[in-house]
């Protein structure tokens, strides 16, 4: 049997890399991983923590604003972009040292450096070669920018994070996740934002009554979207500021101090080697895995962001356990996606979990639709004009509960409940029969009678 230098060598120290290697080394093998940046991967990076940390810091206006209709008062509020990001800084460098300290107390050989596939058996990290018996690519992904001219003078969500001073005017290019999500932020820390996307409505693959609530949400916080548009190009005015020029419309250009782009993310999968190595590579780069991780060549494997699914740190993390557990452990192991929460932390923020309305048609035929538009408790007393939208989605033949959407404060805490239930097989009557707690938002998930049906027209 050849010896190899470790059993398993992992490129890449994000959620799924270090997840796996540490499993790994716990059932005994001889574990090696390499980081060229930081460990802790884009979410704890550049991703999950930060921007859940600047929404956090986003949401203080409105909250000073909101305090006055219950009797405070509040004096003009100040806000240090520099003290934010410094605040922030100090808990993500924390965050990664515990990451790669869990790591060294795992007994995984821990390395800095740019890493490559050889082959398949070899890595070369820092310019030397190592022998694995598995390797597992878990480089996760990166922002995606267009070919336009002046794309130059735009950032990503990589550098919005490290920006000196909060920019005054900020013009964000996309739709998804990522999009309304700094858009929120940067309109809350007090920028003048405009959203422009190239399609019809925002957030697409969402539920179509979540993404037109949310949308209108956005608007009467006062960030400007403009549908049907796109950037044509990028010039720089002076040195402060820039100037966007849109398709879609006969729009003058806009005149900004960012262009954010957050126009999707893609397999990090550039300069690893891998079509070298004959990995089988699939759409925008991904890597074909197959349900256990395994790619084209048996002793390669790849979990989270970088195979091109879904696009979520605690799948990646899930996938990463799995991996570790079929190669190391009694029995092959699969990571179960079948129900998958998720949130938006946009502002208001979005929980789903399940089937969207036109998903369950397609797959169910026939369908119950349960929904309800409400005004939060406590905005009876702050007087924001704010509305809270939830929908259950039910199969009609059995009455399970098939999807679970909520835009509107605390959904992504909410949601996170109602995945067991519907991981479980909950009926619309095993939800009516549950007790409302009162005086919630949550309540209502319990206590919707009217619906609607829709059935399929083949």
């Amino acid at each position: 049997m050849p010896s190899y230098d470790y059993q398993l060598f992992v490129i890449g120290g994000g959620s799924g890399g270090v997840r796996a290697a540490r499993i790994a080394a716990g059932l005994g093998a001889r574990v090696g991983i390499a980081e060229n940046f930081r460990y802790g991967g884009t979410c704890v990076i550049r991703g999950c923590v930060p921007k859940k940390l600047l929404v956090y810091a986003a949401h203080y206006a409105e909250d000073f604003a909101d305090a006055q209709g219950f009797g405070w008062s509040v004096p003009p509020a100040q806000f240090s972009w520099p003290k934010l990001i410094a605040a922030k800084d100090k808990e993500i460098a924390r965050l990664s040292g515990l990451y790669e300290n869990n790591l060294k107390g795992s007994k995984v050989e821990v390395m800095h450096g740019a890493a490559r596939v050889l082959d398949a058996h070899t890595v070369l990290v820092n310019a030397q070669p190592v022998t694995a018996e598995h390797i597992l690519v878990a480089t996760g992904g990166t922002p995606f920018v267009p070919l336009i001219p002046g794309i130059e003078h735009a950032i990503t969500s990589n550098e919005v994070f490290d920006l000196p001073q909060l920019p005054k005017r900020v013009l964000v290019v996309g739709g998804g996740y990522i999009a309304v999500e700094f858009a929120g932020i940067l309109n809350g820390l007090g920028a003048q934002v405009t959203l422009c996307y190239r399609a019809g409505q925002v957030l697409r693959g969402f539920d179509d009554d979540v993404r037109a609530h949310l949308q209108g949400e956005m608007v009467k916080k006062g960030i400007t979207v403009l549908l049907h548009h796109d950037v044509a190009r990028i010039d720089r005015l002076d040195d402060t500021s820039l100037s966007a020029s849109l398709t879609g419309t006969s729009t003058a250009p806009l005149v900004v101090d960012a262009v954010l782009y957050a126009t999707g993310r893609v397999p990090n999968t550039q300069g690893l080697g891998l079509v070298e190595a004959g990995v089988a590579l699939g759409q925008a780069g991904g890597i074909k895995v197959d349900a256990f991780g395994k790619t084209s060549i048996d002793s390669i494997h790849a979990v989270g962001d970088v195979t091109n699914r879904i696009a979520l740190t605690p799948v990646a993390i899930r996938e990463g356990a799995a991996l570790a557990q079929t190669l190391f452990g009694p029995t092959p192991v699969s990571a179960d996606l079948t129900t998958v929460p998720s949130a938006v932390f946009s502002q208001p923020p979005i929980g789903t979990v399940g089937l969207t309305e036109a998903q369950a048609l397609a797959q169910y035929g026939e369908i119950d639709i349960y929904s309800s538009k409400f005004r939060n408790m406590r905005h009876t007393l702050s007087g924001r004009d704010e509305r809270t939208l939830i929908k259950l989605i039910v199969d009609t033949a059995s009455q399970r509960v098939l999807g679970a959407h909520m835009v509107g404060a605390d959904a992504p805490e909410i949601i996170q409940a109602l995945a067991i239930a519907l991981r479980m097989g909950a009926t619309k009557a095993d939800f009516d029969a549950t007790v409302a707690l009162h005086p919630s938002a949550a309540e209502e998930f319990v206590t919707l009678r009217d619906k609607f049906t829709r059935k399929r027209s083949d």
